[in-house]
């Protein structure tokens, strides 16, 4: 998949507030699909068909631990989607900077 494939399939799997609630919960930390699921509106399937949205689109990993599968959020993903949004900031900041010094935003 190229870059800009990438951030789409991963916006993608953002979109659905359930799915970004559980990216959220999973920055705090590894979880399994029933600690997740007991703490969320939906259920235990549910749970594990976003949680596949995301590791499908690289945000999430997994691994087994004897009988479990804890999901972790993938740090080189948020990377990527922070170095994306970056780009974005400094183009704000030096058009910002522009306009204080009286040239064209």
């Amino acid at each position: 998949m190229t870059y800009e494939e990438n951030i789409e399939a991963r916006f993608q799997a953002l979109g659905p507030t359930t799915r970004r609630a559980i990216f959220e919960r999973l920055a705090a930390g590894p979880s399994s699909v029933g600690d997740l699921a007991a703490g969320m509106p939906v259920s235990r399937p549910a749970v594990s068909q976003h949680l596949k949205a995301l590791k499908a689109a690289g945000l999430v990993t997994d691994e087994r631990r004897g009988t479990t599968r804890l999901y972790s959020v993938d740090p080189r993903a948020v990377a990527e989607l922070r170095d994306y949004f970056d780009r974005f900031w400094d183009i704000a900041l030096s058009a910002y900077q522009r306009s204080l010094e009286g040239g064209d935003a």
